[in-house]
């Protein structure tokens, strides 16, 4: 039986198999776990080209790298607060409303994305400096952070049509874009840093033009090709409606005010390496890279449990919905698991594909073996969010990741890195991940989090 039909079943009301719910959540899963994981093979290769150039190139891409997470975190968060709308209404077998709210979703954030992008070019200059970065990497740094920023539009829209294929129960055609993006970039990469000889600000070019290009491509296969979603031949107003903002709001803004608050921790977190010295921020930043082979996955089994979750809420089916979140988040577990394992043991070798200074292969693999012990409770904590997400439940969970962070990763690393450096910060990492993960876990067995919507 095909995924379709079986999305079918959720909308129709009707009963599903534990092996049918097993199998809708690892089919829907597999595209996207491949598409999470050539991402961030990506951005390995990204780093490994710039790692090439020397510790000075890798610290200044590393120093802005968590700002520009956080621009894309609250780019996603404008996203999923209008591509939730659409899940549920595509549960509720309600097409029209689900385009109403994708019309006025392209506006919106489209108008969120060019703010963003004004706010780059602004601070761009003294952001390494606000960072701790030193004169020798700012000029760098400064560069590569407005470039991505102003490319912040093509990924604004990637991320909309993709959220907005997926919550429609098509994995597959933003899964491969993603991929094909992967390539782009790798492709893009080389031509700019080495054939032409741009180095950090070729990498920034290289991104950009595989996200332009993979940003057409997704609106093309949403609002022309989408069985549930084309806008082609289906005229209706663009213009954005209280009713729909008001519940775009409700859901993303706790979304936004935990990327923010969560990116601001980052950079915090950046910014207490930055004093252990450039070894350090390249180690860091690298080993960040490496570590993010474990956990994509888990933010492909958390994508398709947005999908699962929003459509059975969608259609009414409470106990389908429990159900569907308790596999997804076991099956988390289990896969990132077995990630943790395999990158405590290769961890040297990992790093050192990343760069050849021996001092930043040394710290950076015993970062990721301290962090490899923290991945279980941080695939718990992952899916969890997708699941609730997917709910519509957004408020509680913020806060519960503010506070993990900020009351406990934040206060740990700035003790333990007095003693220990990079070490303590990375200990201070797998401790609240670990923490995470269980309140999060604590949530979704004995929490309210389904009812969120009624």
């Amino acid at each position: 039986m095909k995924n379709n039909e079986l999305l079918a079943y959720i909308r129709e009301g009707r009963t599903l198999t534990q092996a049918q719910k097993l199998r809708l959540i690892v089919d829907l899963s597999i595209p996207s776990i491949l598409a999470q994981i050539s991402a961030t093979v990506m951005f390995f290769i990204d780093a490994a080209m710039v790692g090439h150039l020397g510790e000075r190139a890798t610290a200044a891409i590393g120093l802005v790298e968590t700002t520009t997470w956080l621009l894309g975190g609250l780019g996603s968060a404008a996203n999923m607060g209008f591509a939730v709308q659409v899940a549920h209404f595509i549960g509720a077998n309600d097409f029209e409303s689900a385009r109403r709210v994708l019309r006025q979703s392209l506006v919106c954030c489209m108008a969120w994305s060019l703010i963003l992008c004004t706010l780059c070019v602004v601070v761009h200059g003294q952001l390494p400096y606000w960072l701790g970065g030193s004169s020798d990497i700012a000029s760098d740094a400064s560069t590569y952070f407005v470039l991505i920023g102003l490319a912040g539009i093509f990924f604004q829209m990637t991320g909309l049509a993709g959220s907005m294929l997926k919550c429609s129960g098509n994995m597959k055609i933003p899964s491969a874009l993603n991929i094909m993006m992967c390539c782009l970039d790798v492709a893009f990469n080389y031509l700019f840093i080495y054939v032409l000889g741009m180095g950090v600000k070729g990498a920034a070019i290289g991104t950009a033009m595989a996200e332009l290009i993979t940003a057409l491509l997704m609106l093309y296969f949403l609002l022309v090709r989408s069985d549930m979603l084309s806008l082609r031949g289906r005229p209706g107003s663009f213009s954005p409606k209280g009713d729909v903002v008001r519940m775009a709001f409700k859901i993303g803004a706790p979304m936004g005010l935990q990327h923010l608050l969560m990116g601001c921790a980052q950079i915090v977190s950046t910014i207490i390496v930055a004093p252990l010295g450039t070894v350090a921020i390249a180690a860091n930043s690298l080993a960040i890279t490496v570590e993010s082979l474990c956990y994509m996955p888990g933010y492909g089994i958390a994508e398709a449990a947005t999908t699962l979750v929003g459509q059975s809420i969608g259609a009414g089916q409470r106990a389908l919905t429990r159900s569907l979140a308790h596999l997804s988040v076991g099956l988390g577990i289990a896969v990132m698991t077995l990630m943790g394992v395999l990158m405590f043991i290769f961890a040297p070798e990992l790093m050192s594909f990343m760069s050849p200074v021996d001092a930043i292969v040394s710290q950076g693999a015993t970062a990721l073996r301290i962090e490899a012990f923290a991945e279980p409770m941080f695939a718990a904590a992952i899916v969890c969010n997708g699941v609730f997400i997917g709910a519509g439940d957004t408020l509680l969970p913020a806060k519960m990741s503010l506070f993990s962070m900020w009351g406990v990763r934040l206060t740990l690393a700035w003790w333990l890195s007095q003693k220990y450096g990079l070490m303590g910060v990375w200990t201070a990492m797998a401790i609240e991940l670990t923490f995470r993960g269980m309140i999060f876990l604590l949530r979704l067995f004995k929490g309210n989090w389904n009812k969120s919507l009624e």
